[in-house]
């Protein structure tokens, strides 16, 4: 029984480890670091992604931020990116290259931005509002402090 819930642990992690590998602001961070001619000057050619990807994004509220490691013939260093989504576009906010060893950072989102002739999603004013029922603003709020001096 105690090995079952063990193996199932395991699976839920695993399971939730690997939606990270696919994401879009991670296969854009990949594209950018593999190809960015800075990068390959600290790190070497060619450029390896470990496998393990830490951080989240969250779907609802439109934010992520990952990181995983970046490898070459010469150094390492810890890939770095943020998003925002905006309707089914994630675009990427932030983007650097974290050097083993303490080197400096290197700053790739204006490099990112500037290869792709993006950054975040624009807002479209013509796009429908989503469907589906708004939620009635609260009603009057009243707080009742208790009698008495504060912290007595």
């Amino acid at each position: 029984m105690l090995r079952l819930a063990t193996t199932s642990l395991c699976l839920v992690f695993f399971v939730g480890c690997g939606g990270l590998s696919t994401h879009p602001l991670v296969g854009a961070a990949k594209d950018e670091v593999s190809r960015n001619e800075r990068v390959l000057a600290v790190l070497g050619t060619p450029v390896e992604f470990g496998s393990s990807i830490t951080g989240r994004a969250n779907e609802t509220d439109g934010i992520g931020a990952m990181q995983f490691e970046a490898r070459g013939p010469k150094a390492t260093g810890v890939v770095v990116v943020e998003g925002k989504k905006l309707g089914a576009d994630w675009g990427v906010t932030l983007l650097e290259l974290r050097p083993a060893g303490g080197g400096d950072h290197l700053h790739l989102t204006a490099d990112h931005e500037a290869r792709t002739g993006t950054d975040t999603p624009k807002f479209d004013p013509a796009q429908a509002a989503p469907a589906g029922p708004a939620a009635p603003p609260p009603g009057d709020i009243e707080i009742v402090l208790p009698a008495g001096t504060p912290g007595q």
